[in-house]
This record gives structure tokens, C-alpha cells and sequence, in this order.
């Protein structure tokens, strides 16, 4: 398999935030704890582990336990298990939603990196255990974004009119989505191969989140990867101190608020994520999860006639911990507390919002993890190289947005010379002698003098878009060809991994994808990589 790569910040899909956070830009030194690398690794592992209580780590293990009790669990998986009962078992961890039969390919990236980068871990300190966590967000509530996948162009939809956390749906109706699925996969082995694993998936067992453990652990069960789900009784007693210095005390909103005043002074290119609340926790029960919010000297769930007195409230947490779900703010805290977790890979979004609670985490004493930015990955075929190689096409110019890609094409093989930046040189240079001669014969024509360089350089750009419009249609069947590629490998104009499911690549693939994967991902080095297969 041939590998290109090129740095994240010259394919134009990430944000000015994101960007200068792996350049390590010195503004932002404040909003994160250590850059991700090996070395840096042993400093975490030392500090987590004089901030990770035993009785956490004995409540984490009992829980997962609990959690893969009725599930098949691979010797691989049993191992991890085992180590985290030791206290120098540290773990690396990505987190997703319960997307249907995982969703987009980034889905698949998240894990793997997490996995390799254990592998790495494990050969540079091996006086330590590294255990790769996915944390199941079974708590979501966000139905429609996570009720589908695409295949082939087509949307695979599944319908379900119940509310509350995803984790907890069950998994009627998806018969309907399998018969759809099924239809266009045709009878290979990898067709059937897929065909199976949904079936066992989500019609062999009962919620969201049971299909999604058995999804998971069977794509990377034997690598290792352990599945968390937060959705649990045990661990949220550990969250209870939380709990009350968010829903009492407003310690995230406050702190988070600063570091949001702080962020966006630095620059005003970086786009805030998400907004605390002074409440940032929800009422969750079957079919309910709706915030908590202060009402005068009571605290009400929204949309429901629940009340509480702080009292009350109090007592709810300290007998039914498993009734309180954190939001996005909140949930990142939980994640650390009961994890004895040393970094956690998650996209550009989900780094965006981490970089805004490091002040936050510090106030409770709590060790903030390192953030490292998920793989990212465009399979080529071999087919679709060669038309690219064809189309004298670099591997840069192929992230280039559509009209970009085009418009530099057209004039690199036009016979004609359609750049008019002379020609505009030229008339400035003329101006800017007349705006000297106005200026001493009579300042008050210098406005007309301006206003006529705007017409003139005006006049000379819409020529040059004409210009070039008309090479497009003389040179359309290089266009057309340049465009169908393009819209091949960046779908709908957005990169292939948020739009396309595993399921395409596996039918080309087969078992060789995750091995693929798990050879070529880098995840300390945050290059794009383009495979070509």
C-alpha cells in the first residue's frame, strides 16, 4: 500500500484553533496541560498516578465487569481487565456516539489510534500497562444524529420515536434498515461477512448500547480494546462530589466562562465550541433525560413536574447517582475521575471544547489528560491515483476546495494567459501617480481619482473571470473529469471519512482494514495521510 501525507494545516479542514494547537503556538500554552508525545507520556503516567484513588480504580473494575457479564469477552480483552486491578495500569481512551453500525469512518480511525498508540506506549515503558478505553456515549440524547449511515451516496435511515438516552432505546425496527442495507451489498464474502455482523449486532440483542459493545468488540475485541459505558450506577458514585460543585456551587460555569473570555482575546479566529451552563448535568430516567435548572430555592427538570430541595437533591444523588447525566462540559471530568486515563484522542471539535476546561479541571485537583488530534485518513484506489496522476494533480491540490481546484487547473493548461495580475500592477502603478498629481493640484479631486481605479481594476477582474469562464467551457472535458475525481474522494465536499461508513471499504478490503489501519496510523505524528490501495 503507497502512503502520501501531508500536514493537517495545508488541507483547509481544520480550524485556526486547531491549528496552532499542533503548532504549539505559545498563546494557547495555558489551555492545555502537556503536548502528546512518548516522552512526555512517562510525566503524565507519574502524575496520574499519585491522583487516582485505589478505591476508583476498584470501582472501575468491578463495574466493567458488571458491564461484560452477558458478553463474549476475547482473551485480549480479559488481559485488560485484569491489569487495570494493578495501580500502575494507566489507560489511553477516544469516546463516540452510538452512531449506527459506527457511522462515519472517523469512527473507526479514533479507535485504532487509540489502540496503536498503546502499542507504542507498551514498547517504550514497559514497566507500565496501557489499556485502550472507548467510552460508549450512551447517555446522548441527539437521536438524529446518530440514526443513520451512508452508503454508497445513500442514506441508511433508522426510525425511532422514543426520547431519553440513546444507550437505552431498544432496537426494534432495525430488521427494516438490515433488509435495505442487505439489498445493495451483493453476495461476496465481505457482503455477507457485513451482513452477519449487523445481524448480530442489532438484531441479536436488545438496546443501542449492547448492539454497539457487540459491533465494537467484534471489529477490535482482539486487540484489546476495552468499552466503558458511563451509563452505570457504580461509577457515577464516584461523580457525587462533582455533581454538587457543579449543580451547587456553579464551579464549571465560572471557570469555564474565564477561560472562554481568555481564549477568545487570544484570537478572534478561534470559534468557541461550547457555552457552559450554570447547571451542567441532566435528570435522566427511561425516556427522560432533561436538564436541571435552578428555580428560585428549588431545583425543577425541565419539561417535567420534578422538584427538588437542595436537601432533597442531595439525597437523590447520594442514593440514585445513576439519575444524573453529564453534559458535554461535565462529562469530560467524569471521564478522568474514574478512568486512571493518561490522554484521549477525539477530532477537531472535540479538542476545541477540551482546550476550554483546563482551568476547570485544575480548580477540583483533578489531572488534565493530553489531547492528541484523531488520524485522519483518504483512501485512493490505485484506479483513482492514476486519473489523478493523469490530471497532473499533486496530492496537495486534490484538498483544495472544488472552484480552487478548477480555476488553478484551468490556468496552468490554458494555451492562453488568463492571470491578470500585470495588467492590475500596471494600472495601479498609474493611479498611484495620480493620486500624487491630484493631491497637489487639487486634494478634492483624489476622490474621483480613487473612485476610477475601483471601476477600472473592477473592469479588468470581470474580464479575467470571463476569460477563464470561457477556457472552462473549452477545456470542459478536463474540468469534467478533474470534478468527478474530486467529488469522489471528498463527497458532498467534505472529507471522506465524515461521510463514508467502513462498510465501502470493507467490501474492497475485507479483514485486511483494520490490520491496514493498525499498520499505518502514527497518531503521535498529526500528518493526513492519503493511502492508496
Amino acid at each position: 500500500m503507497e502512503v502520501d501525507c501531508i500536514p493537517m494545516g495545508q488541507t483547509g479542514f481544520f480550524s485556526p484553533l486547531i491549528c496552532d494547537y499542533l503548532e504549539e503556538k505559545p498563546a494557547l500554552k495555558s489551555f492545555y496541560h502537556r503536548i502528546p508525545s512518548i516522552a512526555n507520556f512517562k510525566l503524565q503516567f507519574a502524575e496520574k498516578q499519585l491522583h487516582f484513588p485505589k478505591e476508583n480504580r476498584q470501582r472501575l473494575v468491578k463495574a466493567l465487569h458488571q458491564q461484560y457479564a452477558t458478553t463474549e469477552v476475547p482473551a485480549e480483552v480479559a488481559s485488560n481487565l485484569e491489569l487495570l486491578s494493578q495501580d500502575n495500569t494507566f489507560t489511553v481512551t477516544t469516546g463516540h456516539q452510538l452512531n449506527l453500525f459506527t457511522g462515519p469512518l472517523y469512527f473507526m480511525y479514533k479507535i485504532a489510534a487509540t489502540i496503536k498508540l498503546v502499542s507504542q506506549l507498551k514498547e517504550a515503558y514497559p514497566e507500565a500497562n496501557f489499556v485502550p478505553m472507548y467510552w460508549m456515549a450512551t447517555e446522548d440524547h441527539d437521536f438524529e444524529e446518530i440514526n443513520y449511515f451512508n452508503f454508497n451516496g445513500q442514506k441508511i435511515q433508522w426510525s425511532q420515536d422514543k426520547g431519553g438516552a440513546v444507550g437505552r432505546l431498544t432496537t426494534a425496527g432495525l430488521e427494516e434498515v438490515l433488509e435495505v442495507f442487505s439489498s445493495q451489498l451483493g453476495t461476496t464474502l465481505s457482503a455477507n461477512n457485513l451482513t452477519s455482523l449487523f445481524t448480530k449486532a442489532y438484531l441479536e440483542n436488545d438496546t443501542l448500547t449492547e448492539a454497539t459493545r457487540y459491533l465494537v468488540n467484534e471489529l477490535f475485541g482482539a486487540l484489546g480494546l476495552v468499552i466503558i459505558d458511563g451509563d452505570d450506577a457504580l461509577l457515577k458514585q464516584g461523580l457525587i462530589p462533582y455533581m454538587q460543585e457543579d449543580i451547587f456551587r456553579n464551579t464549571p460555569f465560572h471557570k469555564v466562562n474565564e477561560s472562554i473570555e481568555v481564549l477568545s482575546k487570544v484570537s478572534k479566529d478561534y470559534k468557541i465550541q461550547v457555552n457552559p451552563r450554570e447547571i451542567n448535568y441532566f435528570y435522566l430516567q427511561d425516556g427522560i433525560r432533561e436538564r436541571i435548572v435552578k428555580d428560585g430555592e428549588r431545583f425543577s427538570v425541565l419539561n417535567t413536574n420534578i422538584t427538588f430541595t437542595q436537601e432533597a437533591l442531595e439525597k437523590e444523588m447520594e442514593n440514585a447517582p445513576e439519575h444524573f447525566s453529564p453534559n458535554v462540559i461535565a462529562r469530560p471530568l467524569y471521564q478522568e475521575v474514574i478512568l486512571p486515563n493518561l490522554c484521549y484522542i477525539g477530532g477537531g471539535g472535540e479538542l476545541a471544547y477540551w482546550l476550554e476546561l483546563k482551568s476547570y479541571f485544575d480548580s477540583l485537583e483533578v489531572p488534565f489528560p493530553m489531547l492528541l488530534l484523531r488520524p485522519s485518513i483518504l483512501f485512493m484506489t490505485e484506479k483513482q491515483y492514476q486519473k489523478a496522476h493523469k490530471l497532473d494533480l499533486s496530492v496537495t491540490d486534490l484538498f483544495l476546495k472544488q472552484n480552487e481546484l478548477v480555476d488553478k487547473k484551468v490556468r496552468s493548461i490554458s494555451d492562453i494567459d488568463i492571470d491578470f495580475s500585470p495588467q492590475k500592477e500596471h494600472l495601479k502603478a498609474q493611479f498611484e501617480h495620480l493620486h500624487i498629481l491630484a493631491e497637489q493640484t487639487d486634494a478634492s479631486f483624489l476622490g474621483a481619482v480613487k473612485a476610477q481605479e475601483r471601476k477600472q481594476t473592477k473592469g479588468l477582474e470581470k474580464l479575467e473571470k470571463r476569460l477563464l469562464k470561457a477556457q472552462k467551457k473549452k477545456l470542459k472535458d478536463h474540468v469534467v473529469r478533474m470534478t468527478d475525481l474530486h467529488n469522489a474522494l471528498f463527497p458532498n465536499g467534505s472529507l471522506q471519512e465524515r461521510q463514508v461508513n467502513f462498510s465501502e471499504l470493507y467490501l474492497e478490503m475485507g479483514d485486511a482494514l483494520v490490520p491496514t489501519l493498525m499498520e499505518q496510523l502514527n497518531p503521535i505524528t498529526p500528518n493526513f495521510l492519503v493511502l492508496r490501495y
